[in-house]
């Protein structure tokens, strides 16, 4: 039979959008399903995404070689998605990382200096005298070390960026359709997408929901991720803070425990007019396994006790911040078992999936998306994109 298109990709997030771009240049007959972003959050009672938000940290400094891969392949390309949109999202601010000295190859530090190594990514290293004398933002304990990242590093707007992503693939021709998928068939020769008054049908369907991908029936076995809640913190700034944070980089700041992590978006202004710095951590309170449940959280102002803690570590790090006003607001993270990315088809010969982002993907989407579109038109990843590495694990 005939079918509306040959591919359907669904989740109009950072992925979903990155690939339904790339498949525009690869084949026709591509629709790109997914509402777009809520005008009110709390009354809201559909699928969110995390992208809701004018910064995430990009860079390539990275204690696992794909993920730095990942990133930096999409990193040569955001020049390109800006000029061609004229949408910018690229903030090269730098991004700097603090800690413990470590070991050769181990911990995050030790083992992302011998990937950084592997593929030459420029990171200048700085003793504890000169880390306090560059970056006097930060009330660092006295024995720590930087590695700061300043070129192809700093952070981007996901919001703008899904717009550009977004705006290519209709220029590119395809189709956009502002849609919750209610429900996804393999119906043996094509697959049917259900939508709130409708059925699609398509060849091949890729699912890129995020944190939503194991809910409304999408993929035919739930896939082998974790959707765990966070919590962040904006500090709005006056002009006096802005006068000492305004240069800032993006940063990554390491405790002694791995609560006491924290990384900071330097400040950024927000669609109300004002400006903030954004702070966050690696504590999850909660996990998600019902869609109503994501969407309470989603409609929720965060977990006051993470709020809590994350005022305390900013109160000792970046003392001039006392004072200003704080908001919280909440994140969702999608963990994989393997702590990368899937890509690759799931039960069904027709319906791949591109999901995953383990809290770090923001700046890899395009190549993300890359990806899946090769899923989509070739129908698996070869090993010099990680095919073994990101096939899916199902329940």
């Amino acid at each position: 039979m005939a079918v509306d298109f040959k591919v359907i990709v669904i989740g109009r997030g950072m992925m979903g959008a990155a690939a339904a771009r790339h498949l525009s240049a690869m084949i026709e007959g591509v629709a790109l399903i997914g509402p777009r972003e809520p005008a009110e959050r709390k009354s809201h009672h559909g699928v969110f995404a995390s992208h809701y938000d004018e910064a995430r940290i990009t860079r390539t400094f990275d204690d696992n070689v794909i993920w730095a891969t990942l990133a930096a392949r999409s990193l040569d390309r955001y020049a390109e998605i800006e000029a061609r949109s004229g949408i910018p999202f690229f903030t090269e601010a730098g991004c700097l990382f603090a800690g413990p000295a470590p070991q050769p190859g181990q911990g995050f530090l030790g083992r992302a200096l011998d990937v950084a190594a592997t593929l030459d990514i420029d990171v200048e290293m700085l003793d504890p005298s000169t880390l306090r004398e560059r970056f006097p933002q930060f009330s660092l304990n006295e024995s720590f070390q930087g590695y700061f990242e300043k070129r192809r590093a700093g952070h981007v707007n996901p919001r703008a960026l899904v717009q550009a992503q977004v705006a290519l693939a209709e220029t590119g021709g395809v189709s956009v359709i502002d849609e919750t998928v209610t429900s996804v068939r393999d119906a043996g020769a094509h697959v049917e997408v259900s939508v709130s008054d409708r059925v699609y049908t398509a060849e091949r369907v890729l699912v890129a929901a995020g944190g939503f991908t194991n809910f409304n029936g999408l993929i035919p076995s739930p896939a082998d991720i974790s959707v765990a809640a966070r919590t962040v913190v904006f500090y709005e700034l006056a002009e006096r803070e802005l006068e000492l944070f305004g240069e800032m980089p993006s940063s990554v700041v390491f405790g002694d425990r791995d609560e006491d992590h924290v990384y900071i978006l330097p400040p950024v202004r927000y669609p109300d007019g004002k400006t903030y710095l954004k702070l966050g951590g690696d504590t999850e309170a909660h996990r998600f396994d019902r869609l109503e449940d994501a969407g309470a959280w989603f409609r929720s102002d965060g977990n006051p006790a993470e709020r809590e803690q994350l005022v305390a570590l900013a109160s000792n790090l970046m003392p001039a911040l006392s004072g200003c006003p704080v908001t919280a607001a909440p994140c969702v993270a999608t963990f994989t078992r393997t702590a990368l990315p899937y890509v690759g088809y799931t039960d069904s010969p027709r319906i791949a999936l591109l999901t995953g982002g383990n809290f770090v993907a923001a700046k890899s989407s395009d190549e993300l998306g890359r990806l899946g579109a090769v899923v989509m038109t070739q129908g698996w990843l070869g090993e010099e994109d990680f095919g073994r590495e990101l096939t899916p694990v199902l329940r």
